[in-house]
């Protein structure tokens, strides 16, 4: 696990070029504290930090092919080097390391043509990680070509792994992370404006564009090629499948995929352990490892003060069953150092709250070891979220009631009050509004923070006007509509995997662990596994009230009752009590420095009068503003896009 960075220019690189790309690499130090390495090969320059996890005495980066005519660097690991290593070599590859990275080096010389053209480049380019397993960021540049020198980037399937990059008058810069492009003083510290809004309504800034002006994320499963003749081109070289649903899978097999992609995972020269919670997904991958293993697994576990001592108490229980190391630790978190600090790691606003656990726990988990498994991905393969089993029995009874039911239930909810107060047998506007939406908008509103007209009222007037054209719902149901099968669960997690997963779950998973310099490995979202199960048919994943149906009979021999059954929890955090206690007064200076040329000042301020006086909860909201205005001042957002 590590990070890197970059820049190929127009106009050639030299020595003087240094300076910047150390700025750069200095950024992303917590990625990569035991090492680092600079390559500046003109128009090339390559930067890069190290965790060093496999080949420690010899895997420094940046990688330099034989004749110094390519050079590798990259994020991450690859779960089938050693195989790749063995074929590789016996087709003449002279490997320098015993890093896995190297094997992107040697599998991009063989398969991508010295001197090939635009198109032939990355067409081949796009199948150098179709041969890898596991999460991975990289870069490779390519001077074979004398006269157009090439640069190529690669992102994992499931976008575990982030990178950024930005087109300039000089040329293209690249990193880990936004704040390294930042450092390199190419691209100027601007909001998009379009972001602002995406990220009222969904919590987050997703999708190809990133939440800075100029500045893109490289999607999921892509490659990018640049060079000074021919520019970018980007190309996707896997997707989920979009066609019929497979059949239902038996048990054996879910267990037998499950143990392979977690035995995978345990290849490293580090102290390795996982994180475990009174859940599923982590206690499965628990057990899977202890039995890949042999021995007794680390595990990690933290209790909160507030809320969540049951989940401690299973997660107890299981590691005593399986004999582990088990390190626990009852937390108080002080949430005014979490706003402060974790905006630096952060670089794009994030308002999920569950940010501070998962930084929590990744900093008691790196006292003990240096890779940590996680359970990540069971949800959005099996469908296990609420949401899911929600959507399903909105979309029976919408399929019951047909066109002219659905009207009318449009027409109740429009007028039915909103009693978030009252039992849950009382809340049902939101059931009603859902049944008389189609489905893509309604499984929208299920994940979206708010809707589109109460974020754009909340917004400059200016600013309200200048975005009447952008709806962030357009990008979901692009994602939503794609597949061809006429499943809306499968559609529903098609789209959560191309928006939800890499851009909220998977990047506060990244930037949390690695502020601590900890690498946290996903076997759940080993692609194999999500092609195999994440399309099964819909009673194989929702069956009556719950999801996971398929996993949870699965694993029924191997886990408890009360964590098969039990209640789901996620790391609730106590935002409400927050807001109106430790939180207070830094939301209410949050508030006032907002800016006027982004928000509507008096009615922000009236909607936190409004929850401060107890008689409306708008914790969600304030907690959003909140850490946007932290991370507008870490980061020195100057100005929104005009």
């Amino acid at each position: 696990m590590c990070g890197f960075t970059g820049f190929a220019l127009h106009g050639g690189v030299t020595d003087e070029h240094r300076e910047r790309l150390q700025a750069m690499n200095d950024t992303i130090v917590h990625r990569g504290p035991d090492d680092e390495g600079l390559l500046l090969r003109s128009p090339i320059a390559l930067g890069f930090r190290r965790l060093s996890i496999i080949d420690l005495a010899g895997g420094h980066q940046p990688i330099d092919g034989p004749d110094s005519k390519l050079a590798v660097i990259g994020n991450g690991e690859i779960y089938n080097f050693q195989e790749l290593r063995s074929d590789l070599t016996g087709r003449g590859a002279r490997f320098a390391t015993g890093s896995d990275i190297e094997t992107i080096l040697h599998l991009f010389s063989e398969i991508v043509p010295a001197g090939a053209g635009p198109d032939e480049a990355l067409r081949a380019a796009a199948k150098v990680p179709q041969a890898l397993i596991g999460m991975y960021a990289f870069a490779v540049a390519d001077w074979r070509d004398e006269n157009n020198p090439r640069l190529v980037l690669g992102r994992d399937r499931l976008g575990i792994k982030p990178l950024y990059w930005a087109e300039t008058a000089e040329g293209i810069v690249f990193g880990s992370e936004v704040k390294a492009i930042l450092a390199s003083g190419m691209v100027e510290r601007e909001m998009r404006r379009e972001a602002l809004l995406d990220y009222l309504v969904q919590g987050y800034c997703g999708g190809e564009e990133s939440a800075w002006t100029g500045v893109h994320r490289l999607p999921p499963a892509s490659v990018l090629t640049w060079s000074s003749k021919d520019g970018v081109r980007i190309q996707r070289y896997w997707d989920l499948p979009k066609d019929e649903l497979r059949g239902a899978p038996d048990s054996a097999e879910i267990l037998e995929s499950m143990d392979q992609c977690v035995k995978d995972r345990l290849v490293a020269e580090v102290p390795l352990g996982a994180f475990l919670s009174g859940g599923i997904d982590s206690t499965a991958v628990a057990h899977s490892m202890a039995a890949a293993l042999g021995a007794p697994p680390e595990l990690c576990t933290v209790g909160f003060q507030e809320k969540t001592h049951d989940e401690l108490s299973i997660a107890e229980k299981t590691a005593k069953e399986l004999g582990a190391i088990h390190h626990t630790e009852i937390l108080d978190p002080d949430p005014k150092a979490a706003v402060e600090e974790l905006p630096w790691f952060y670089d794009e606003p994030l308002a999920d709250p569950s940010t501070v656990p998962t930084w929590l726990v990744s900093k008691v988990a790196r006292q003990h070891v240096t890779v940590a498994l996680s359970g990540d991905g069971g949800d959005e393969t099996f469908a296990g979220y609420r949401r899911y089993v929600h959507d399903v029995a909105e979309n029976r009874v919408r399929s019951m009631v047909g066109k002219p039911g659905r009207s009318v239930s449009r027409a109740v909810g429009s007028v039915y009050p909103k009693l978030d107060w009252a039992p849950r047998v009382f809340r049902a506007k939101s059931f009603l509004t859902n049944v008389g939406e189609d489905p893509a908008r309604a499984y929208w509103r299920s994940v979206a923070h708010m809707t589109r007209g109460a974020a754009a009222d909340l917004l400059n007037p200016d600013l309200r006007a200048a975005l009447a054209e952008h709806d962030p719902f357009e990008a979901f149901a692009a994602h939503y509509n794609r597949p061809e099968i006429d499943c809306p669960l499968y559609r529903a997690q098609y789209a959560d995997f191309h928006t939800w997963l890499p851009d909220r779950i998977l990047a506060k998973v990244d930037r949390a662990s690695m502020a601590v310099s900890l690498e946290v490995r996903v076997p759940l979202l080993d692609h194999r596994f999500v092609e195999r199960f994440a399309h099964i048919p819909r009673d194989q994943k929702v069956s009556g009230a719950r999801g996971k149906h398929a996993l949870r009979e699965a694993l029924r021999p191997r886990l408890s009752t009360e964590v098969l059954d039990g209640k789901k929890r996620g790391f609730d955090t106590p935002l409400e009590a927050w807001l109106r206690g430790p939180l207070k007064d830094e939301a209410r200076d949050a508030i006032e420095s907002l800016p006027a040329e982004w928000f509507d000042k008096p009615k922000v301020k009236a909607i936190f009068d409004a929850h401060m006086t107890g008689r409306v909860n708008h914790d969600r909201l304030l907690w959003s503003l909140l850490v946007l205005e932290h991370w507008r001042r870490r980061h020195e957002v100057a100005r929104i896009s005009a």
